[in-house]
């Protein structure tokens, strides 16, 4: 008889520092279908994607293993997670488990920095309640992004934390894939899962946590290491998520032996000792926009990416900054293409006055006063569209996204991607669907931190890390943090040694 999993999505980036809340509708908005997913319309809408879903349901059709995923939706990055909406989620996925009978392992499809109201601890909280329900003796493999703030509380109610190994999170399908053959070989009774954590008193910025280049390619790669070793399950790091002003934000690891607890202790020390030594070593480096301006118009060849990543969705923010904007528009830089601020409001106007029409816009700034005042240019509406294409890089591949109305707006030299929704626009394939091909321009300034790097870094010249303001700024020194806990670098000035090279007490 075939195995029988469960599995169940439920994600949220909490960026705790925004003011608005994240609802209902904005989880609604990244369901498969009104009722946060049938078993039917997650296959469907998963099937065939470089997501975690799509590995879970390609390697359970190699094992032979029944998948029944029992719900599904990941809102945008944003502010805290309200209570009705986090509890309406949880009784629905709750409700489903209780009523699917009884099945061999849990494949929970997290993110790990979820916040929601009066609950510090969301995936926590949810993984718990899973194991409420389930008992002791059925294996939970729960799959984290790589800028989870792994608790205390989640690494005691899994068996297993499998997280992104790559930033940008190339490697989705491929951990989907690992948490099932995982959990075939616990129901198999080949591997007794042995679960060692340990937190770091560590925060980092996204820029520096980028796995293409050290410190975190040469951290990877011994990660990597230990886990080929043998009698090593699965080995994590997780960089965290230090927009989330709660107790336990920064930097963690996770390492899974086959029963072996002192292995498993003695391999996430050593993985947590090699990220405390190269804690000074995350510093971001951040550009002024004019500077940036002056590099293109000083050198006429290559491709040059300006990331500002302060004003990034994918971490919360806002994605109607005008700070960069501004200045291509007043030095009429040729060439050069924003994308995309998200403004219905614009994007919808432009899009009733048709392609060829010029009209007059207050563009961007109408969310906060942190990333720049409303805009007011005059261009020609080039292109209007509905905003749909289907992802062509490696993270997501074939995932359809939707920006709702989205308009080319063209003000002297720059072109403007106005948008109706919030996302962020990390594949490059957005440009192409609107007419824009990025090799064929100056300098593109994206609301993104680094997933952009997927599809950019090849194309490329030059890529700046924008001195910007914002709820998602890499910089300490914008963030007054209330919730965390004392002694976490470099937030805290003096941090003790935490010991992770002392050996262990007898």
């Amino acid at each position: 008889m075939p195995y029988r999993f469960v599995s169940a999505q439920f994600g949220h980036e909490t960026n705790t520092f925004v003011a608005a809340p994240t609802r209902l509708d904005d989880f609604r908005l990244a369901a498969p279908d009104e009722q946060f997913g049938s078993p039917a319309s997650i296959v469907a809408a998963r099937r065939g994607t470089r997501t975690i879903h799509g590995g879970f349901i390609d390697a359970a059709a190699t094992h032979g293993v029944s998948l029944t995923p029992l719900l599904a939706t990941f809102a945008q990055p944003g502010g805290v997670v309200e209570a009705a909406a986090y509890r309406h989620i949880m009784a629905l996925l709750l409700d489903r488990l209780r009523g699917s009978g009884a099945c061999a392992a849990v494949l929970l499809d997290l993110h790990g920095a979820m916040v929601a109201d009066d609950l510090e601890d969301a995936e926590g909280d949810v993984i718990a309640a899973v194991r409420a329900l389930v008992g002791a003796d059925t294996p939970i493999i729960v799959t984290l992004d790589s800028h989870a703030n792994v608790t205390g509380a989640m690494a005691e109610a899994a068996d297993v934390i499998v997280g992104f190994d790559e930033y940008p999170h190339i490697d989705m399908y491929e951990r989907g894939v690992e948490a099932v053959d995982i959990a075939v070989a616990i129901a198999a009774g080949e591997v007794v899962p042995t679960l060692a954590f340990q937190q770091v008193p560590l925060l980092t910025m996204p820029p520096m946590q980028y796995t293409k280049r050290d410190p975190m390619l040469s951290l990877l790669r011994r990660a990597w290491d230990i886990e080929a070793e043998p009698g090593v399950v699965n080995a994590t790091l997780s960089v965290g998520f230090p927009y989330a002003d709660i107790r336990d934000a920064g930097v963690s690891v996770s390492v899974t032996t086959d029963g072996d607890a002192p292995l498993a202790a003695g391999k996430a020390r050593e993985l947590a000792q090699a990220f405390w030594d190269a804690r000074d070593e995350f510093d971001v480096n951040l550009t002024p926009v004019s500077d940036v301006i002056d590099h293109v118009q000083q050198h006429a060849t290559g491709l040059v990416v300006l990331a500002d990543g302060s004003d990034n969705p994918g971490g919360g923010g806002p994605a109607d900054g005008t700070v960069i904007l501004r200045e291509l528009v007043a030095r009429d830089v040729q060439g050069a293409t924003v994308a995309a601020i998200a403004d219905p409001q614009s994007a919808r106007a432009a899009a009733s006055a048709g392609v060829g029409a010029t009209v007059t816009l207050d563009v961007g700034g109408k969310t906060d006063d942190r990333h720049g005042a409303p805009l007011r240019v005059t261009g020609y509406v080039r292109l209007v569209s509905d905003g749909r294409f289907e992802m062509q890089g490696p993270m997501g591949r074939g995932s359809v996204e939707n920006y709702g109305v989205t308009v080319v707006l063209v003000v002297g030299g720059v072109e403007i991607v106005l948008t109706e929704r919030r996302r962020q626009p990390y594949d490059a394939e957005l440009l192409r669907s609107v007419g824009i091909e990025p090799s064929r321009r100056r300098l593109i300034a994206l609301k993104s931190a680094v997933h952009f790097r997927q599809t950019y870094h090849d194309i490329a010249h030059r890529i700046f890390d924008a001195d910007t303001p914002g709820v998602h700024r890499p910089k300490f020194d914008a963030y007054k943090y209330a919730n965390l806990r004392p002694g976490v670098y470099p937030v805290s000035p003096v941090v003790p040694d935490p010991g992770f090279s002392s050996p262990e007490p007898a």
